[in-house]
C-alpha cells in the first residue's frame, strides 16, 4: 500500500501527527509496535499515572480531611488491587478513543515494528514474526523516550524499577527510595506517600524541579515533606542492589565523600529521566545520524536532514511533553501542506501533577537574571484566597514577572490547587504579548483560584495586590 504520509508512533505526537495530516486530505497511515494506541503517555506515563494521582489524593483526603468537613469514616483502607483495576481502565477506555479517531479519519494502522528500509519504504515486522511494506512519500518519525536506566542500577522490573512497572504494584510499600527529584519522581512518590509509604527522594541538584523557578521549587518540596516525603538533596547514588524482597541503596554525600546513607526498602524507583527511542529505526539506511545524546537533529520544519523525512516529539530537542509533541504533529502536517504554522516554545506550559500543582509558562526568575532582562516580579500566596480556605488548600503562589520597562509578562508560575488549569491564562496573555496590567484589569469570578492571579499581576504591575 501507498501513502502520502506515514507516521511511526502513536503516542500523542503521533496520533494527532495522523488525524491532522488526514484532516487535510493526505492517505495516511500509523506504525504502532504494541498491540495498543497511545504510546508511552497514554498507556504507561501521563494518563494512568494521573489516575493513580487522582485515586491517591481521595484516599489522603479522607484519611486526613473529611472529618474537618463533617464527615465521619470507619474502617478506611487502601485496596491496592481496585485502585491498579480503575486505572486500567481509565487508559482502556482511553485506547479506544485513539481507535475510533483512526477510523474515522480513515487512517490506517500497522502493529509491529516500523523500520527504513530506504527513504520512501517501511517494513513493519509483527510480534508473530509476519512482514508487511509500506510505501511512503513523506514520513514522521514520533517513536517517543523511554526511561534513562544505568546499568549499575540492576534494573530489574521487579524491587529496582521505573515509571512503567511503579504504576502496577499491587500493595502498598512500607518504604521506598526514588532516584530524581523531577517530575515522574515526585508524581509517583507523592502516590505511594499519601498511600502510607515511606518516601526518600535522592537528588543530584540542589533542590527539586531544578529546571522550573526556585520559588516553585520550595513550595513544592515544603508541602510534600508535609505528606511524609524525605528529601536527600546534593546526593549520589552510588549502589543499587535487588534481592528477592528488599532492595539495597547507597547514596553518597556530593559535599562529603565520606558521608553516605543507607537504605534496605521494598522499592527502588529510578526516575532520572528519559532518552529519545530510536532502537533499530534503521536511520542509518536512509543516512539519519543522532546527536550526543541520541536525538534526531531537525530544521526549523522539524524536517531531518533526509528530505521527506520529520521528527517530532521526544525523539527531537526540546522539553519531553505530550502536549509539545501534539503541537509538532500539528504543525508538521501543516508544513507538508503548504501552510506556515508556528510553534513558540518559550509559550509551552510545562506541569508537575502533585498536589498542589506546579505550573510554569515563559522565563524563571533565574533565567531572566542569567540574560540580563530587567524585571519585577509579583507573588500572592492560595492563603489569601477566600476560595482556598473554603476548600483548604491553603498551600502555593502565583508568580508573576513582568518587564521592568514595558510590563510585558514575561513568565507565570504558579503552585497550587487547579495549577495546571489555571496556567492555561498565563499561556494565552503571552501569545498575545499581555502585560502585567492587562492581567491586572480582566475580571476574574470570585471566589476562584484564579483570583491569585489577577492579585500577583497586580503586584507585579505596581505593588499593589488588593488582598495582601
Amino acid at each position: 500500500m501507498k501513502y502520502d504520509v506515514t507516521v511511526i508512533g502513536s503516542g500523542p505526537g503521533g496520533y494527532v501527527a495522523a488525524i491532522r495530516c488526514a484532516q487535510l486530505g493526505f492517505k495516511t497511515a500509523i506504525i504502532e509496535r504494541y498491540n495498543v494506541l497511545g504510546g508511552t503517555c497514554l498507556n504507561v506515563g501521563c494518563i494512568p499515572s494521573k489516575a493513580l494521582l487522582d485515586s491517591s489524593e481521595h484516599y489522603h483526603n479522607a484519611h486526613d480531611k473529611f472529618t474537618v468537613h463533617g464527615i465521619d469514616l470507619k474502617d478506611l483502607k487502601v485496596n491496592m488491587p481496585q485502585m491498579i483495576k480503575r486505572k486500567n481502565e481509565v487508559v482502556l477506555e482511553n485506547n479506544k478513543g485513539v481507535d475510533f479517531l483512526m477510523k474515522k479519519n480513515k487512517i490506517d494502522v500497522y502493529h509491529g515494528h516500523g523500520s527504513f528500509i530506504d527513504k520512501n519504504t517501511i517494513q513493519v515486522q509483527t510480534k508473530e514474526g509476519g512482514t508487511t511494506t509500506v510505501e511512503t512519500e513523506r514520513t514522521i518519525i514520533a517513536t517517543g523516550s523511554k526511561p534513562i536506566v544505568p546499568a549499575n542500577f540492576n534494573y530489574d522490573k521487579k524491587r529496582v524499577i521505573t515509571s512503567t512497572e511503579a504504576l502496577n504494584i499491587e500493595k502498598v510499600p512500607g518504604s521506598m527510595v526514588i532516584i530524581g527529584g523531577g517530575v515522574i519522581g515526585l508524581e509517583l512518590g507523592s502516590v505511594y506517600a499519601r498511600l502510607g509509604t515511606e518516601v526518600h527522594v535522592v537528588e543530584y541538584m540542589d533542590r527539586i524541579i531544578a529546571g522550573m523557578d526556585s520559588d516553585c521549587s520550595r513550595e513544592l518540596m515544603k508541602s510534600l515533606k508535609a505528606i511524609g516525603m524525605q528529601f536527600h538533596l546534593r546526593h549520589a547514588v552510588t549502589e543499587v542492589t535487588p534481592s528477592k524482597t528488599k532492595v539495597k541503596v547507597v547514596a553518597q554525600s556530593r559535599d562529603d565523600a565520606s558521608k553516605t546513607l543507607n537504605w534496605d526498602v521494598d522499592y527502588c524507583l529510578i526516575a532520572m529521566g528519559r532518552k529519545p527511542y530510536t532502537d533499530n529505526l534503521g536511520l542509518d539506511k536512509v543516512g539519519i545520524s543522532l546527536d550526543e545524546k541520541g536525538r534526531i537533529a531537525v530544521n526549523e520544519h522539524l524536517e531531518t536532514n533526509v528530505p521527506g523525512i520529520y521528527a517530532i516529539g521526544d525523539v527531537i530537542k526540546g522539553a519531553m511533553l505530550a502536549h509539545k509533541a501534539e503541537e509538532e504533529g500539528v504543525f508538521v502536517a501543516e508544513v507538508i501542506a503548504g501552510q506556515k504554522p508556528h510553534i513558540h516554545y518559550n509559550l509551552i506550559p510545562g506541569v508537575v501533577y502533585t498536589w498542589p500543582e506546579v505550573a510554569a509558562v515563559g522565563y524563571t526568575e533565574e533565567q531572566l537574571k542569567e540574560m540580563g532582562i530587567p524585571y519585577k516580579p509579583g507573588k500572592f500566596p492560595f492563603r489569601a484566597l477566600g476560595r482556598a480556605r473554603a476548600s483548604m488548600d491553603l498551600e502555593g503562589m502565583v508568580k508573576v514577572l513582568a518587564h521592568k520597562e514595558t510590563d510585558e509578562i514575561l513568565g507565570v508560575h504558579i503552585v497550587g490547587a487547579r495549577a495546571a488549569d489555571m496556567i492555561a491564562e498565563g499561556v494565552a496573555l503571552m501569545e498575545f504579548r499581555a502585560s502585567a496590567e492587562d492581567a491586572a484589569r480582566m475580571s476574574h469570578a470570585h471566589p476562584t483560584y484564579t483570583e491569585a492571579f489577577k492579585e500577583a499581576a497586580l503586584a507585579a504591575t505596581a505593588n499593589r495586590p488588593i488582598h495582601l
